[in-house]
């Protein structure tokens, strides 16, 4: 009879982990607000800079990938969180304080670097407390903090912006996590053998169902043997590609939004919360599928080309109807967003436990290779043609690309099994 784990990982960690990285994504994704909403007037930020200024943080996040998640791995991810929290809180609210676009410059980087290892080392620590069966969940309700915030965000910051200005926004929503620090701290506990919360019983049921696991993944000697690996790199092509279209849009869509007729800052902050709704219910149903079926393949590629499909047809309509191009906007955000908890599963069930802390880091990092790339190349774009096709069609093609791709390098359950005989 298979033996039934602790329940309690999952009130006890899921909800710290999910706040975290909320403070995390929140830090990273209000500074569109703060552009839509009379910081490039205040600072005389061009539309070339405002682009530069947006995707500066993922050129830092890409540089410190591995580095921190080697450390989370061999160290602790439990520390490591801990003073990320502190520093790039500070420098959020830091945002908030600057008058030259110089000292913008320098923060904006330095965040991508404080926040770089975060969520690998997030997906690192989750995998040390729960089993293949249930990851896609886990680091799906650790992802959640991404869309769930830019929800709330969104209509908070449109708020604060209005009544107070960008640079109290910055600031009133950067020093929560140094206060946020602390508990987690306390609360957070880096393996199951560290818990006191847990019977002796159910820390060694967890570790052996753990342990059985790696018997059936194949042995990689080291990083270098995994990075070379065909899965590897091919993973980290379609997240880099997935990434253009994910940080394009999440960077843009306040602009896009504000640049409709009577469009205020308040309204656009409701209807840029609108996408988040749709993300954070599809992530949750590809996550329980994904692991009910243990198919991660199917809940990848088809939302990838559903986002891809969206942006074609927003781009063929134009700015001749706003609501069905913004309706069609809300699929596309969605569908980028169901697939993450499935994807990260699929990196911890390929390769061992000695590896896959730098292959998450490598595959994130270009990642952030890839937002860097959509932060800035939508912005750009945006303003050299004076709209929005042409960004729509590079995420179009990103993400069809990237669907592609997922194809090609995850395997199905069927296939799993015809490899093993």
């Amino acid at each position: 009879m298979e033996k039934i784990l602790a329940r309690s990982r999952w009130y006890r960690l899921i909800p710290i982990a999910f706040i975290t990285y909320s403070l995390a994504y929140l830090d990273r994704s209000n500074f569109g607000f703060a552009a839509a909403g009379g910081m490039a007037e205040d600072l005389g930020i061009t539309p070339g800079m405002s682009s530069l200024l947006g995707s500066l943080f993922f050129l830092g996040y890409f540089f410190f990938q591995i580095p921190g998640s080697h450390y989370a791995a061999t160290k602790s991810a439990k520390k490591l969180i801990f003073w990320s929290l502190i520093l790039w809180s500070a420098l959020a609210a830091a945002t908030g304080m600057v008058h030259d676009v110089n000292m913008l410059i320098a923060i904006r980087f330095l965040l991508g670097v404080v926040e770089s290892a975060v969520m690998p080392s997030m997906l690192i620590l989750l995998s040390n407390w729960f089993t293949k069966e249930e990851r896609s969940r886990a680091n799906t309700f650790l992802i959640l903090g991404n869309p769930a915030t830019v929800l709330w965000m969104s209509v908070v910051s449109g708020y604060l912006i209005d009544a107070l200005g960008w640079r109290e926004m910055f600031i009133i929503q950067g020093v929560p996590g140094i206060l946020w620090a602390f508990i987690w701290w306390k609360l957070v506990d880096e393996k199951p053998k560290d818990a006191n919360w847990m019977t002796e019983e159910e820390k060694a049921d967890l570790e052996e169902a753990l342990y059985k696991e790696q018997q059936g993944i194949k042995p990689v000697k080291n990083y270098a043997e995994a990075f070379k690996s065909r899965a590897v790199i091919l993973l980290c092509a379609q997240y880099m590609l997935w990434s253009v279209g994910v940080y394009g849009f999440v960077m843009w869509l306040p602009s896009i939004i504000k640049s409709a007729p009577n469009m205020d800052i308040v309204i656009t902050g409701w209807l840029s919360a609108v996408p988040y709704i749709l993300a954070i219910i599809g992530m949750l149903a590809a996550s329980y599928f994904s692991d009910k079926t243990m198919n991660r393949k199917v809940f990848i590629w088809p939302f990838l080309l559903v986002g891809a499909i969206a942006f074609y047809l927003s781009y063929l309509i134009g700015e001749s109807n706003f609501w069905l191009s913004f309706a069609l906007l809300v699929i596309a955000g969605g569908a980028m967003y169901a697939p993450y908890g499935p994807f990260f599963a699929v990196i911890t069930e390929i390769l061992p436990r000695n590896v896959s802390g730098g292959a998450i880091g490598l595959i994130n990092s270009m990642g952030a290779l890839g937002s860097f790339g959509g932060a800035y190349i939508v912005g750009y774009l945006n303003g050299a043609t004076g709209g929005f096709g042409a960004s729509y069609i590079l995420m179009a093609v990103s993400l069809l690309a990237s669907a592609i791709l997922t194809i090609v390098v995850v395997k199905s359950p069927k296939q799993i099994a015809a490899q093993a005989q």
